[in-house]
């Protein structure tokens, strides 16, 4: 799915954004447990998460994700957001809750990392 279509899905704000609307996200984790990110990322995997502390952007510069959607409109520090735009990681925030973003990328035929394993 093209990530112009997660951000109208999803109703997402751009915090830091480096990649091209046009590029493809293939599977979603939705998870606040940063050592399940480290066990089950892939590429091109779009993170969402109530986290909003430079731990999660550690994370995701380890497990190569580049995008990271703060769910509940939880609006992460300057010092998030600056290492997001240091380390070229892009961050979309969401007013959605994590199960009401997750449902809406599920519906629309995004899958899960874990089901993508599976096939």
């Amino acid at each position: 799915m093209k990530l112009s279509e997660i951000i109208q899905l999803i109703e997402l704000e751009p915090l830091v954004v480096i990649d091209d609307p046009d590029c493809q996200i293939e599977t979603v984790c939705g998870c606040d447990l940063m050592s399940d990110v480290l066990a089950f990322s892939q590429e091109k995997t779009m993170l969402l998460t109530g986290l909003t502390n430079p731990h999660v952007i550690r994370t995701c510069e380890m497990t190569d994700i580049k995008f990271i959607i703060f769910v509940r409109g939880k609006r992460p520090p300057e010092e998030t957001i600056d290492l997001a735009a240091e380390r070229g990681i892009n961050l979309y925030l969401s007013s959605l809750s994590m199960f009401e973003c997750c449902g809406r990328l599920y519906q629309a035929g995004l899958g899960s990392e874990v089901m993508r394993r599976l096939e």
